[in-house]
Order: C-alpha cells, then structure tokens, then sequence
C-alpha cells in the first residue's frame, strides 16, 4: 500500500511531463496552417533595399577581368572618399568615384621580367552614361569622357610612344580620380556607365607590331529613392 501510494504522484508527474514536452514540441513544430507565417524565400522589403542590381554598390567597389588572347584588362571602379557610402546616393547631389585601367599578360608570370610580357598602350578612353527608372531606361546622361588617356591620366608623365600610354602592369595603369556624376531626375533608381577603351596590343613580347582593340564595359550603379541631395564631404586635392 505504502508502494502504490509512492509511486501514483510520480507516474502523474511524468504524464503531466510528456504532456507539456509534446505540447512544446507541437508548438515549434511550425504550423503552415497560420495565417501570419511569410512565404520562404520572400524577406520584407527594407528601406536600404538595392532599387537597381550593382556590384558598386553593394561592395563598395566593381572589378572586371577580360580575357583576350591571354591578356587580362581590368577594370576597377570604387567610390570617393567625398561620396564615400554608396547606399546613400540619391539623385540630387554629385556623386563622385574615381578607376583605374589595367592589363596583365597572362602568358607569363606575375614576377618574370617586364621585358618578357607583351606591351599594352592604351590610346583613347571613353564613357557614356545613360539613367534607369522604374518604368525603363531614362533619359539623362550625368557622366561623359572622351579623351586621350596619357593627357588625362593621374601620372603626369606616363610611359608613351604613339600608340598611346604603357598600362601593362606593373609598370603601367591608368588612373583617373574624383569624378562627377552629376545630378539625375527624382525617378532614377540607376545608372549604366559604358567604358570603351582603344588599346594596342603587342604581338609578341619585343615585336614590332601591334593590334588594335577596344575593350568595352558596363557598370551599374544603384540611385536611392529620396529628396534630399547626396552629400558631399570636402577631401584634399591628392585625396582618392
């Protein structure tokens, strides 16, 4: 007797136990009957959310690599540190990013001598731009170049002969700082950069001849919806 009485509370306690443990475990289980639960793969729109896909903006910086013949000409692209957090630029305001142009032979090695890789000039640089809105493509073109690139380039006094400026690394790049883009209209959710560089391009290590080429590429760029203008932060003139 003293035995039955000692062991009723406990298996109580334990049914009492199994109980609320299925309970808990129904209750995590997760039931897609309920109304509230969001779709999988579907996030709530936030207010930093990227209105146009762009590998600028979301990393702070854009690179590209293009294969030709074993030659690989990159682009690098990265904003200033006057406009420096590229969630935040908004259509008023300038917006300012500098980049760089480079080849490298891939044929060879990185640390053989320079005089074994095959010479890259590069002649002419040229960007165009066109605006992205959500309804499609704008109309406003707030960036443009065209030019000879050793006149522009950050080295003042760059590699030349008449093809134009060395930029086969590492004795060669060009470099261009702090440029503008200017203000777009209130709608535009993005911009399209188009680079096209005229380069020449040496047959052979230590040849005399050389191919001409141009080597094309688009950079987006993200605009967030706002009317407060970009702000613009003042930096030294050899700031980057």
């Amino acid at each position: 007797m003293t035995t039955t009485l000692r062991r009723g509370p406990r298996a109580a306690l334990i049914t009492l136990l199994l109980s609320v443990a299925l309970s808990g475990c129904s209750m995590l289980s997760g039931d897609d009957t309920d109304p509230t639960a969001e779709p999988s793969g579907t996030p709530s729109p936030t207010a930093t959310e990227t209105p146009y896909d762009s590998q600028f903006t979301r990393d702070g910086t854009f690179q590209s690599h293009i294969d030709i013949n074993g030659v690989d000409f990159v682009y690098t692209l990265y904003p200033t540190k006057s406009t420096p957090r590229t969630n935040e630029w908004y259509p008023k305001g300038n917006k300012f990013f500098s980049f760089t142009f480079q080849a490298y032979d891939l044929d060879r090695a990185l640390r053989d001598p320079y005089r074994t890789k095959r010479k890259v000039y590069l002649e002419q640089i040229r960007v165009t731009s066109v605006t992205k809105t959500a309804q499609g493509r704008g109309t406003a073109t707030p960036y443009r170049l065209d030019a000879e690139a050793r006149r522009i380039t950050f080295d003042p006094e760059p590699i030349t002969t008449k093809y134009g400026m060395i930029i086969t690394s590492p004795k060669g790049a060009f470099e261009l700082r702090n440029q503008k883009i200017r203000p777009v209209p209130l709608d535009t959710r993005g911009i399209d950069l188009m680079f096209t560089a005229t380069v020449w391009v040496q047959e052979s290590p230590g040849s005399d001849r050389f191919t001409k080429r141009e080597i094309k590429q688009t950079v987006p760029i993200a605009i967030f919806e706002s009317t407060k203008p970009t702000q613009v932060a003042r930096i030294p003139v050899n700031a980057n």
